[in-house]
């Protein structure tokens, strides 16, 4: 496994406290009656991420958010390259922070990820897409498989285990580089901001 890029090695850029939404917004529109919905959802997240929800997960995952600073600088950290995007829910409510790690030994020594920032300052790394440079063991089903491009999703059911939220994994293969990877986090994160293109469909598969 190569270090910064897989399992309790991998960090991302440390989570601001998330700021308050602002007041006053009109409350007819649809976009306004989701947000208001999801905050109802999730303010009981201010005082334990034990009890986060699959549902609350896909409420996170699925809220309109936005890439505040997309001219982020790649640095170097070690054998990696690492590049830390900051986003943010569109009513302001909600922070997170947009990763990629990139080994400089490994071609597919690679990580994109999206880690939601708690007003309790604990985080979770609510989705996560990884190189093909290393089998993967799911530890509560103990299925496996060998080393695969897959994606790593944020459960309920590894949270109130005690184990990484975002344990569960699975082979993809809407990916096979670092700028797919990110395209696909993007995707599913509803994040926008930030210019990403998937990987072309590989002809021989």
């Amino acid at each position: 496994m190569v270090a910064g890029l897989g399992g309790k090695q991998l960090v991302a850029a440390k989570c601001r406290n998330a700021r308050p939404g602002t007041e006053g917004v009109a409350s007819g529109s649809p976009d306004t009656r989701r947000t208001l919905m999801i905050d109802n959802n999730l303010k009981k997240l201010d005082m334990s991420l034990l009890t986060l929800t699959d549902a609350e997960i896909d409420q996170l995952l699925g809220m309109p958010k936005q890439v505040q600073n997309p001219g982020s600088r790649e640095r170097k950290e070690g054998k990696h390259l690492r590049k830390d995007f900051r986003v943010q829910s569109h009513d302001e409510k909600y922070e997170f922070v947009l990763f990629t790690r990139q080994s400089t030994v490994i071609h597919n020594g690679f990580s994109a990820g999206l880690r939601w920032c708690s007003k309790t300052g604990e985080d979770v790394i609510l989705v996560r897409c990884n190189g093909a440079d290393h089998p993967h063991v799911n530890a509560l089903e103990r299925d496996a498989f060998d080393s695969q491009f897959h994606i790593h999703r944020a459960t309920a059911k590894y949270i109130s285990a005690g184990k990484r939220s975002e344990g569960r994994a699975d082979p993809t293969n809407r990916f096979r580089t670092l700028s797919g990877a990110l395209h696909e986090i993007v995707r599913i994160g509803n994040i926008s901001g930030l210019s990403t293109q998937p990987d072309e469909a590989d002809l021989f598969e």
